[in-house]
C-alpha cells in the first residue's frame, strides 16, 4: 500500500478512535457561553479555553486585542460602533518544515444570544439525544471551532509534520455583520494561501456566499391614544400598505440581481424577508392602546458581483416609490436606518485548485465527492476572498435551528466533517 494511503488511514483511525475527545471538547465549548450583544460581547472565557487547549498541542498561540492593531481603526473596512474591549481574537500557528503552502483554518467564537424564545432544552447544556447535540453555537459554529482545535490535536499526538504553516484561528464579532474580528486577523499578519472557514455547510463545499443588506424602517403617526380613528388613518394603515408592497420589492430584486453560477438551483437567489415587526411592550402589565410607532426589519439577501450603491439605491426608489402612491397615509416619511454592515457577495471559481484539493480530500474521508455550491447566507468569507486574495472556502456540519431555540448540530456530521479536514490540511501543507 503507498505511504499516502497509510498516513490517510491513520489519520482516519485517529478520528474514530478518538470520536469521543471530539465530542467532549465540542460540548466543552457550547458549555462556555460566548454571546454577541453589539455593541459588545462576552467571547474571553471560550477564547482562553482554545488558547489552551492549543497550546497543549504544542502551538504557539497569540491572544490579542483588535484595536492594538495599528491601523486597524481606520482601515476601509472597519466598522465602527463596536466594543472590544477584553473580547481577544486568537491566532496559533504551527510552522511547516518549508517547501508546503500555508493554510488556515478560521472559525469565529462568538454566538448570537440565546434569546427569549423558549428551549426544551439547556442552551448551554451541549445535551445529547440521538444523533443530535443541542445547544447555543453547536452548529454555528462551534461544531467548526471544535474540529479546528481537534485537527491540532491529531497532527500533534501522531507526530505528523507538515511542510507549509498551519494557521488556526478563533476570531470575535462575526454574528450581526461585525466581521471587524476577520479583518484584524488579515491586518495582524495572519495570510496564507488558502482558508477554510469552518461555517456550516451541510458537508458541502462552499466557494460561494450570498450578500446581505439590514434596513430597520419606523413608521409614526401622532399619539391618540384608544380612541384613535383607527385602521383608515392609523399606523396599521401605513404598516399594510407597505408590507402590500414588500413583493413588489422582492420581485424587482429577482429580475435585477445578476445570475451567478453558484446560485442557479433556487427559484429565488435573492430573497427578501421580514425579521421583525415591532409596536411595543407586550402583557397585561402595558395598557391597552393603539399604536403609534411601529419598525420592521427588512433583509434582503444580493448575489456576488453587485454593489451596494445600486443596491441602496434600488431600495430607495422603491420605498420612496410606495410612500409617494398613498401620500395621504405618510405626513411623516419613514425613517430608515441600516443597524449592522453590509456584506456583499462574494466568490471563487468552482474548478479551483483549493476546491479540486478539497474535494479529493472529503472524497477519501467519506467514500464520495460532496457537492460543491454557494452558502445560502452572508458571512465573513469575502474579506479573505476579496480583499486579501486569499482562496477560501466554507466546510462544516450538518445541523438546524441556527440562530433559533433548540440550534443543534447533528454528531456523525461533526466526525465526518473532522475527517476530511484533518486529511486536507495534510495533503494541502504537505
Amino acid at each position: 500500500m503507498p505511504t499516502e494511503t497509510l498516513i490517510q488511514h491513520e489519520l482516519l483511525r485517529y478520528v474514530d478512535h478518538h470520536r469521543q475527545h471530539l465530542l467532549d471538547l465540542l460540548q466543552t465549548l457550547v458549555r462556555t457561553p460566548s454571546e454577541n450583544t453589539p455593541p459588545t460581547g462576552a467571547e474571553s472565557a471560550c477564547q482562553r479555553f482554545c488558547a489552551e487547549y492549543l497550546q497543549s498541542c504544542g502551538l504557539t498561540t497569540d491572544l490579542y486585542e483588535l484595536h492594538q492593531i495599528p491601523g486597524f481603526a481606520d482601515h476601509p473596512l472597519y466598522y465602527p460602533g463596536r466594543d472590544y474591549k477584553g473580547r481577544p481574537n486568537l491566532a496559533a500557528r504551527r510552522p511547516g518544515s518549508g517547501g508546503g503552502r500555508s493554510l488556515i483554518l478560521s472559525g469565529h467564537i462568538d454566538t448570537v444570544p440565546r434569546g427569549t424564545l423558549p428551549w426544551s432544552r439547556d442552551p448551554f447544556s451541549a445535551h445529547i439525544e440521538g444523533n443530535r447535540l443541542y445547544g447555543r453555537g453547536s452548529n454555528d459554529m462551534k461544531a467548526g471551532i471544535a474540529a479546528n482545535l481537534f485537527v491540532a490535536r491529531a497532527l500533534h499526538d501522531l507526530g505528523i509534520p507538515l511542510r507549509g504553516d498551519l494557521t488556526i484561528e478563533s476570531i470575535v464579532d462575526e454574528e450581526f455583520g461585525g466581521v471587524n474580528g476577520t479583518l484584524a486577523g488579515r491586518l495582524r499578519g495572519y495570510l496564507a494561501d488558502a482558508a477554510v472557514i469552518s461555517e456550516p455547510t451541510f458537508l458541502r463545499i462552499c466557494h460561494a456566499q450570498r450578500g446581505g443588506r439590514t434596513a430597520q424602517i419606523t413608521f409614526r403617526i401622532p399619539a391618540a391614544g384608544i380612541l384613535d380613528d383607527g385602521m383608515e388613518s392609523g399606523i396599521e394603515a401605513q404598516v399594510a400598505w407597505f408590507l402590500s408592497q414588500v413583493p413588489v420589492f422582492a420581485e424587482e430584486r429577482r429580475s435585477r440581481a445578476p445570475a451567478h453560477p453558484a446560485y442557479s438551483s433556487p427559484s429565488n437567489p435573492v430573497p427578501v424577508s421580514i425579521l421583525k415587526i415591532h409596536t411595543g411592550p407586550w402583557g397585561f402589565s402595558e395598557p391597552h392602546s393603539t399604536a403609534n410607532v411601529c419598525r420592521i426589519e427588512l433583509f434582503w439577501q444580493t448575489m456576488p458581483g453587485e454593489d451596494l450603491a445600486s443596491i441602496d439605491s434600488h431600495f430607495q426608489d422603491w420605498l420612496a416609490r410606495t410612500v409617494a402612491a398613498r401620500p395621504a397615509l405618510f405626513d411623516t416619511p419613514p425613517q430608515v436606518e441600516f443597524p449592522i454592515r453590509w456584506l456583499p457577495g462574494s466568490a471563487i471559481p468552482a474548478n479551483s485548485t483549493l476546491i479540486q484539493e478539497f474535494s479529493a480530500s472529503a472524497a477519501a474521508a467519506l467514500g464520495g465527492l460532496p457537492p460543491v455550491a454557494g452558502i445560502e447566507g452572508p458571512c465573513d468569507m469575502f474579506i479573505f476572498q476579496q480583499h486579501f486574495n486569499i482562496p477560501a472556502i466554507l466546510w462544516g456540519v450538518r445541523g438546524s435551528n441556527t440562530h433559533l431555540a433548540d440550534e443543534y448540530v447533528e454528531i456523525d456530521s461533526v466526525i465526518d466533517a473532522a475527517k476530511a479536514l484533518l486529511l486536507f490540511v495534510h495533503n494541502w501543507c504537505g
